[in-house]
Formats: C-alpha cells, structure tokens, sequence
C-alpha cells in the first residue's frame, strides 16, 4: 500500500505520459533503446550533446539558420550551444496558435477573461510594431512594472520578437527595489500598470510609477495598461493607443544565446544580480521540463501562482510552448478565505496547478478539503516550489483533495530559470521527496571537490553545462561576479548553494540553503527538517532557525517562531516545539532557544532571510545586513534586533 501523501503510476498514467512516447520515439529514430527514467537519465547526462539535441529535434525547434554543432566551448562558465543557430523564442511561441482553445486565461479578483491566441498574436504584433516605431533594437531592453495579466505576456513576447530584451518588476516590489532592478540595464520603454486589484482592494500605483519613470532617465517611452481605468499622465501612451496598427507578426532571427530576458536575484546581501538568459536556452529547457518533467499535454490548463517577479511566472508563460492554455492569476491567493487559489483552479478547469510551499502549508494548517469545497475533478497534478515542501504538506494535498494525485516538488532557481530536481509521470513520488534528478542535469551532492555521495548530505552542484544557464550577469563586463557566483568553490563546477541528499532510488532530499546549514559541534544539519517539523503545529504560523558563532568558540542556535492568532506562548507550547522537532528531526536539531517575534520577515519571493538574520544577530544594522528593499515588511526586523540589543543568547 502507498504511504500517505506518496503516488505510483497507474498504467493509464504511464501510456499517456510524454516520457514514454519520447522513449518510443528515441526508438522509432535510431537514438537508442532506454529501459525507464534511470536509464534515460544516465544517458542524458553522459552524453549532454546527444541529449540536447534529441529535445532539439523531439520538439522540431525551427531554426532561420542551423546550428553547426551541439555543443561549441564546453567550458564552464561558457558554454557554447548551438553556435550559429539563429531562432526567436516569441516566434516558436506563436507556431502554436489555433482556434481551438484558448492561449490564456487571465484571472483576478475582479473577474476572468479568455483570451484567444488570435488576441495574444495581434497584441504582441502590434506592441512589437510600436517598439520599433519608437527606436527599439535588438539588444534594447524593455521593461515592465506590471501585475499578472495579460499585456504583461503581451509586452514579454513583443519584446522578444523585435530582438530587445526583457525585464519586469511586480507592483508589490518598492520604488527603490524597481529602480534597483530595473534601472541598472537603462531601459528604453517602460510598460507599467495604473496599478492593481489584491486582497479585495485597488491599489493606486500611479504616485509609484511617476517616480520610477523619474529614476531612469534613459525612457524613450512610458505606455500605461488600464488595469484599474485611472488617468494617466499626458506624456504617457495609453496601451490601447500603443497596440492600435494592423502589423503582422515580425520576429527577428537571433543567436542560440542572444539576451531574452534578465531575472534579478533576491537582493538580499546586496545589489541584485541582473541575470542574462538567451533566446535559445529559454526555450530548450522549457521544453525539456513542462513536457518531459511536468507532463503537460497539449490542451492542459496550467496556473502557477506566482508574481511577474519570480522565474515561474516566466515558466508559466513558457506554457504556451507546449500548447497548453496558461492560466494568470493577479490577486491574493487567500483572497476571500485561504483556500482562494483552488476555488480559481476550479472556475478555471486547471489540470496542472503550483504555488509556493508556504501556501499548501498554510492550508494544511487549517486542515482545509478543497476537494470537496470546488470542483476540481480536472486536476491531475499539484506542484510546489520556493522551499522544501515536508512530507506533511504531501500528505495534506492527497487529504484535501480527498484522491491521489502526484505532488510535483521542485528545486532549481533563478539562475537557470527552471527546476533541475523535480519529478515525472512515469516515476513514483515518495512523500517528503523530489522524485528525480531532471533529463540533462548532471548533478551530484559533493562533500568535497570531486568527492559525490549517495544517502548522505552534501551541497548540490552541477558537472557539466546546461543551456539555461545564464549567458552573462549585467554589468559584469569581466564574468568575475559570475564565476564567484558559482565557480569560485570548484572551479569549472557548478555550485549552487543548495544543501541535498541523493537517495539510492535517485530521488532527493532538500535540506535548504548550504550557506545557512547549521553546523552544531562539527554536525550539518538542514533548516528545512526543523521547518517541517514546527510549521505541523497549529499554535505556530511560521518559523526561522539560524546558528549564530560566537566569539568564544561557543554555537548558538535559536529558533524564532510566530504564533497563530490568540495563541500565547508559555512551557506547554514550548515542550510541544521541541517533541515536535525531536520526533521528526532528531535531538540534536533543538534549538537552544525558542524566541517569539510578531512575524517572520521574507524576501518578495516568500524565503527566508536566514543569512541575513544571523548577521544582524552578529551586530550588523538591518540596512547592511539586507537590502531592504528586498523583504516583504522590513519593519520585522526590528525584534530580531532587540533580541540582539537584549544580549539574548
């Protein structure tokens, strides 16, 4: 019998999946015979040259000019894919288009609209003809400070057609983090928003947006989206005026690893990092992923809740790619009562649908059972990412939906926008774990340089290259912020900062960020098992556990957590935290300290500041342990630093 929050197969289930008619059609074309994943698996990662280029043609990529090899410079960092293929992500997009569903669905607190791929394609074609009618170039950028609707896909796949690249901002994010972000790759277009609808009120951003516009000086042109129908300011350009042409659909022919997007890092220890992905590596792996790992199929409704902000908003919008209908939803996901996201999965028909963790473990905690609150028969999967999501939250999801479905944890990041670790159709889901290593990903936990385990801790690293890697960091004009973000440690090794064990079945286990691992008298040990163990309780709404060294050779490792409504913190609850974290974890992983703080401060993707937090336990000012710009309520921070000011330790 499957343990609770765990899945296997069905036979149905493996037919219909993408992985096995990708294995019948390694066959049928001479790439060889493979028996299942692990196989395939090995082979992906053995020989990445082959791999790449059986997803290349699998998926029938339709080059202006072909590539003259797989693979050029095989170095790490520098890889070179597909030298001399020219291709344009935007136009692989749109060579899906029918009539016969919608391309995307875009809901929102205030209503739902479909739009059909005849919509999507004559906006983009438009937007597309007014960026090159006001000077845009490829390798010009475009940005955006936009909610999740619509014309925020519309402004991304226009700027790819004409060649320029792109960068967004979600409104949640502060003036001073937009200008950040967005400022240092000197626009030429700004696309915003009059603002948005979240948590059952319209937020005006108007005063915001004039003062970005403010802030970067190398605009051309500023157009403004209707979202709540306010005035603009007249040397702005209303949307509808900037899409009102009849142009065709262009796209420009660029290199495998011309510039397509920028992603930004957190921020949180620093400037952000503008992160470069190309053309080409964007649209290989998420092929790869969305079809060969998530399984989703032509005719799939898919929703990911995410900002435009966070890497799976650009994962969602990649949905297109495999001729499913993207579902966007702008708006909170509790709104109305906590269960708010599934309520839109419903009214929506969503097959295939992913938050962050933190969210399935808040419905968890109220035990909820959106299976029988809304329709949702059309679910097939559910899909978690942003932090370790324990075995509890697994089991939650198969208990509230009240069936068996797969959970789809998965771990990668905005460096590669996508997941290297994840699961498939055809693999079984062990409850707590990330089923598989993902197709063309030859990772490996090391303990040391060139030193891999199996079923012990190690940090996560990557041997050889994968084209969604990034093609450069901006502003880094010499590659070294690049390399010493991930090749300082083992030269020519990817190191990505993740703490994990491999299993001997080959799934694996996530223990959170290597550089928070706590390290009690020579011992690592992750966040994350203490994280699933509190974060079960009802009294507590939310938990960060640091170690902090201190000057006398002495380790101190408290945990600070958030109580649930009315709930009071006295021995009873304190003795229930601590057989919590023994039971679960083990003793060694109790804390010294159990210290309460109104609220748990994260980034503006939902982490934990952990790094962060300990250096202000350290005796760092917030401002110089943390971009403040970056967290969600910097005023959290002042608790932490009057535990410090306290001298408690």
């Amino acid at each position: 019998m499957t343990e609770p929050g765990s899945w296997i197969p069905d036979d149905a289930t493996l037919a219909q999946a993408n992985l096995t008619h990708f294995l019948a059609w390694l066959a049928e074309t001479g790439r060889g015979h493979y028996d299942g994943y692990p196989d395939l698996l090995r082979k992906s990662v053995d020989d990445i040259d082959w791999f790449w280029d059986a997803v290349w043609h699998y998926f029938d990529v339709q080059a202006a000019t072909p590539p003259s090899a797989v693979l050029g410079n095989r170095a790490m960092p520098g890889a070179e894919w597909f030298p001399g293929a020219t291709l344009n992500y935007a136009g692989e997009v749109f060579r899906h288009a029918t009539d016969q569903r919608p391309a995307l669905i875009a809901a929102g607190e205030d209503g739902t609209t479909e739009w059909s791929w005849a919509r999507l394609q004559a906006e983009t074609a438009a937007f597309a003809a007014y960026l090159r009618g006001v000077g845009v170039r490829p390798g010009d950028r475009v940005v955006g400070y936009l909610p999740n609707i619509g014309e925020a896909v519309v402004a991304a796949l226009a700027t790819a057609a004409v060649g320029a690249v792109w960068a967004v901002c979600n409104q949640d994010v502060s003036v001073d983090g937009v200008i950040a972000r967005l400022g240092q790759v000197e626009p030429a277009v700004l696309v915003a928003s009059d603002g948005s609808v979240y948590g059952g009120k319209r937020i005006d951003r108007r005063a915001e947006l004039d003062t970005i516009r403010r802030g970067m000086p190398t605009l051309r042109a500023t157009v403004v989206v209707p979202r709540l129908g306010l005035d603009h300011d007249g040397d702005t350009v209303a949307w509808a005026a900037a899409i009102d042409n009849d142009a065709a659909l262009e796209v420009a022919a660029v290199p495998f690893a011309h510039p397509l997007w920028v992603m930004f890092s957190s921020g949180t220890t620093g400037k952000p990092k503008g992160i470069v992905h190309g053309h080409g590596g964007a649209l290989l792996e998420h092929l790869k992923y969305l079809s060969l790992q998530l399984d989703l199929h032509a005719g799939d409704r898919f929703l990911w809740y995410s900002s435009t902000s966070w890497m799976m908003w650009n994962l969602l919008v990649s949905g297109l790619l495999v001729d499913t209908t993207i579902v966007l939803y702008d708006g909170s996901p509790t709104h109305l009562r906590t269960d708010g996201l599934w309520r839109v999965a419903a009214e929506t028909g969503v097959n295939v649908l992913g938050a962050g963790a933190g969210y399935l473990l808040a419905c968890a905690k109220e035990d909820l059972k959106p299976g029988a609150t809304y329709p949702l028969d059309a679910l097939r999967a559910v899909g978690s990412t942003g932090s370790p999501l324990p075995a509890s939250g697994f089991r939650w999801v198969q208990e509230g939906l009240g069936r068996s479905v797969p959970v789809i944890s998965m771990s990668g990041g905005t460096d590669v926008c996508t997941a290297f670790l994840g699961g498939c159709a055809i693999m079984p889901v062990v409850a707590g774990e990330l089923s598989c290593i993902c197709l063309g990903a030859a990772i490996e936990s090391w303990v040391g340089p060139q030193q891999p385990v199996i079923g012990e801790e190690g940090e996560l690293v990557l041997t050889k290259p994968m084209p969604s890697m990034p093609v450069f960091f901006w502003n880094d004009d010499d590659g070294s912020r690049y390399r010493a973000a991930y090749f300082d440690k083992y030269p020519g090794v990817w190191c990505h900062g993740d703490w994990i064990t491999i299993t001997e079945r080959g799934s694996v286990v996530v223990h959170g960020r290597s550089d928070a691992t706590l390290n009690r008298l020579g011992v690592r040990m992750g966040s994350a098992e203490i994280y699933g163990a509190v974060e079960g309780l009802p009294e507590v709404d939310d938990c960060l556990v640091v170690g902090v060294e201190q000057g006398d050779g002495g380790y101190w490792m408290p945990l600070f957590v958030s109580l649930a409504d009315g709930v009071e913190f006295d021995d009873a609850l304190r003795s229930s935290i601590v057989a919590a974290i023994r039971a679960h974890a083990s003793p060694r992983h109790v804390p010294d300290d159990i210290l309460v703080v109104p609220a748990i401060p994260r980034t503006l993707t939902g982490k934990r500041l952990e790094i962060p937090i300990k250096r202000v336990l350290l005796g760092a000012a917030p401002s110089e342990a943390v971009q403040i710009s970056s967290i969600d309520r910097p005023e959290l921070l002042d608790a932490f630093v009057a535990y410090r000011r306290a001298g408690v330790r």
